[in-house]
């Protein structure tokens, strides 16, 4: 029976099923829905509403979606006030929050009818552990949240300005190398955390990690706001369970290492500390500027050691809360039940070779003798209903309810006795869910882009559906040295696809070449997966979409061939440096004339002419300026400029070009009205605020002045040098905002010539 049909009848169906505080709230929100849909409450707060029950409006292109194999359609429903709200006009995107991925078998069958019945019969696994269901109907969601409220799901504060989903290692539990099991913590912290009036004023999201161990990727910390290591030291005899506590981290256009609030924080202490953080977020955190609103900017404006001894002096201040210890008898009661007893090792001989490549990339033992974790690699995140019924089903025989998703987009059965590996592997493949190359350079990973994200610049799914089919044509998997890379796309900068804490990364961006646009990926090389996200990799250079397969070729090409013994991909690329990376790949930059061949001017999986219209408000190409460009293509040098400086420790010298490289686009834009500006830093900043920023021309639909402000306060800063990190930060923003540069030159050919 479809979703449609059993509109209506769910609230009574599942009254006795689901928990009361879940009903009232998904009461309450079909209330709201129905007085928005008559015109009764303000469109901006019932968008703040709707985003904090995790329901999205999304891009929608006529019905189609690239899938990397085929093309799904789907038809607009009519709604009686059609004009009223866009989410009622157009199918949008529903986010369910999975704490720390854990999944039990009855919440799959449910998520795969759900897929079934509201959507497109697939339930996309995102890069933080949640399940995201695409063109869903608005008015369809109350039931769709009653269904999952029936099996212990919410959607509640899965997006809008509020805490997001707890993630954690999806191997918190069963890794030899972790310092205890962070899953009962992580479980803890999102109860605690869910709905809390300490969290319901945020200017923007705040994103919590949990890692068992620093070295390995596990919960990715160093890209959190608030990030949390397990550690233990031992006291009078007695071993005690803490965290590393680190606040501040993200990756977004800007990315920031977390800092370090506390070496060792008790379990005792960990949620009045959290809550602590929360209060100072929400009471100093930016709220005006969106572009500035997340805590990674507070902790960097104030310095991590007046952060935190506001954080202090914030602890103080609380009422005692008898939830920040009770939790504790949960946790001591924590335990997982395996469904079979373990059985001995199976060798690979005998075994097919189907069997062999995929028992070396996708199964790993457990700390528990006699049992494995296996990886179900999941192409794109997707995963269709019939395959997750499936996936329930052989984990009910294998596994139990012991299954995660993972911020690689894949599923993880744990517990697996490894007697039983040789038949789960044929029951996964009866189901085309037994692919090899799991955590490998086979193993990509992007975020929605144009598909369905309405912030999307360039087909990132696309991309890395044709990559994926590059890597196996040239083989790379079977390349040792290879094997480990990661590949991560997003659609644009934001970096929901991770692309900074990738070896390979790619980011969309937008280009013009004569009047037509051409889809590009900016190229970021060398990022570090291992230790909780270690590092972020170099940006490099911005390539036509088209030519991004053969960069990948070209440098893992290299790496092989050049690397020194036990080289790692990152070393390799900081050995090599930026203007090295240039000088091999920049004959990638150029795109022939759309009549010698107009493939460079369509995205992967689309064959037809890219444009950026269906980009928030819509947008065309302009009339070609050919003194603009040039402007433009001088500011790119002199960041590049910028970086060299940056990478010879030259600070002043660095920070100094990074200002320049911000007035020479500057300088570019206002010339398209005012020819004779003065090679004079202070007219150019003056006729810029005039005629882009005060005019809010230069914003960004989604971003506000964000990108107009990297150049006000590089010219407040001056040119002192600063710390490496602040220098590298000024390096960054002159590269955004050369690309809004390029943007709001790109917006001009809507508005016409220049008064």
């Amino acid at each position: 029976m479809t979703g449609g049909a059993m509109k209506g009848t769910w609230a009574t169906e599942l009254r006795d099923r689901i928990p009361e505080v879940l009903g009232r709230e998904i009461d309450i929100f079909e209330t709201q829905m129905d007085l928005r849909s008559r015109g009764d409450v303000d469109e901006k707060l019932f968008a703040e509403t709707r985003l904090r029950r995790g329901v999205y409006g999304q891009r929608y292109d006529n019905g189609h979606r690239y899938d990397g194999e085929r093309t799904r359609h789907l038809e607009y429903r009519e709604h009686p006030t059609k004009g009223v709200d866009t989410m009622w006009d157009a199918p949008g995107m529903v986010r369910i929050k999975v704490p720390y991925g854990a999944l039990t078998r009855e919440q799959m069958d449910v998520l795969a009818a759900l897929a079934e019945d509201y959507s497109d019969g697939i339930s996309h696994v995102t890069t933080r552990q949640d399940i995201q269901l695409h063109f869903v109907h608005i008015e369809d969601t109350p039931d769709l949240m009653r269904r999952l409220a029936a099996v212990g799901i919410t959607t509640r504060e899965a997006c809008g300005n509020s805490v997001r989903n707890v993630t954690a290692c999806p191997l918190a539990g069963v890794c030899k190398t972790e310092a205890f099991d962070v899953s009962p913590y992580a479980d803890a912290l999102m109860k605690f955390l869910l709905g809390h009036p300490d969290v319901q004023d945020f200017g923007r999201k705040f994103k919590p990690a949990l890692s068992g161990c620093a070295h390995e990727a596990c919960g990715l910390v160093n890209m959190h706001d608030l990030g949390l290591i397990a550690k233990t030291r031992t006291e009078n005899g007695k071993v005690l369970r803490g965290f590393a506590f680190y606040v501040g981290g993200g990756l977004g256009a800007i990315p920031h290492p977390a800092q370090l609030v506390d070496e060792f924080v008790t379990e005792e202490e960990l949620f009045p500390l959290t809550q602590a953080v929360c209060r100072v977020f929400a009471r100093l955190g930016e709220k005006a500027n969106r572009g500035r609103a997340r805590i990674k900017f507070l902790v960097a404006k104030l310095g991590i050691e007046e952060f935190r001894r506001l954080v202090i002096e914030e602890r103080a201040k609380l009422p005692h809360d008898p939830r920040w210890t009770s939790y504790l008898v949960d946790v001591a009661a924590y335990k997982e039940t395996p469904a079979r007893a373990p059985g001995g090792l199976v060798t690979n001989g005998g075994q097919s070779a189907g069997f062999r490549a995929w028992h070396k990339t996708n199964v790993r033992a457990q700390r528990q003798d006699g049992y494995a974790v296996v990886t179900v690699k999941l192409p794109l995140g997707d995963i269709t209903s019939d395959q997750m019924r499936s996936l329930a089903d052989i984990a009910g025989e294998f596994t139990g309810d012991n299954v995660r998703l993972t911020v690689e987009q894949n599923i993880v059965l744990r517990w697996v006795s490894e007697a039983d590996l040789p038949r789960l592997h044929a029951a996964l493949e009866a189901v085309d869910l037994g692919q090899a190359g799991a955590e490998t350079i086979a193993d990509l990973t992007s975020c929605p882009g144009t598909d369905t994200c309405k912030l999307g610049i360039a087909s990132s799914r696309g991309l890395t559906a044709e990559l994926s089919k590059r890597v196996q044509e040239l083989d790379l998997a079977s390349e040792e040295a290879l094997q480990g890379l990661r590949i991560k796309a997003s659609g644009c900068f934001n970096s929901c696809g991770q692309h900074h804490i990738a070896d390979l990364g790619f980011y969309g961006i937008s280009r013009k070449k004569g009047n037509r646009l051409v889809p590009h990926f900016q190229v970021v090389l060398g990022g570090k997966w291992t230790e909780n996200g270690g590092s972020f990799g170099l940006a490099t250079l911005a390539i036509p979409s088209k030519n991004i397969p053969e960069v990948v070729r070209r440098v893992t090409g290299r790496f092989v061939k050049e690397r020194e013994p036990d080289e790692s991909f990152t070393d390799f690329i900081g050995r090599l440096g930026k203007a090295e990376v240039k000088n091999f790949l920049q004959d990638l930059t150029a795109v022939p004339a759309y009549e010698e061949d107009p493939s460079y001017y369509s995205d992967w999986g689309d064959p037809r002419v890219y444009t950026m219209d269906d980009y928030g408000e819509g947008e065309c190409a302009g009339e070609i300026v050919p003194r603009v460009e040039f402007g433009l293509q001088a500011s790119e040098r002199e960041v590049f400029e910028a970086q060299l400086f940056l990478d010879a420790g030259d600070l002043p010298k660095a920070q100094d070009m990074a200002y320049r490289a911000m007035l020479t686009a500057a300088k570019a834009l206002v010339q398209t009205e005012f020819l004779d500006i003065r090679d004079d830093a202070n007219d150019i900043l003056r006729e810029f605020r005039t005629r882009f920023h005060e005019t809010k021309r230069f914003h960004d639909k989604f971003a506000g002045p964000k990108f107009a402000n990297y150049l006000f306060a590089a010219q407040e800063a001056g040119a002192d040098g600063g710390r490496p990190d602040q220098v590298r930060q000024r390096v960054q923003e002159a590269q955004l905002f050369i690309e809004a540069a390029y943007a709001c030159y790109e917006k001009m050919g809507t508005w016409g010539a220049p008064a």
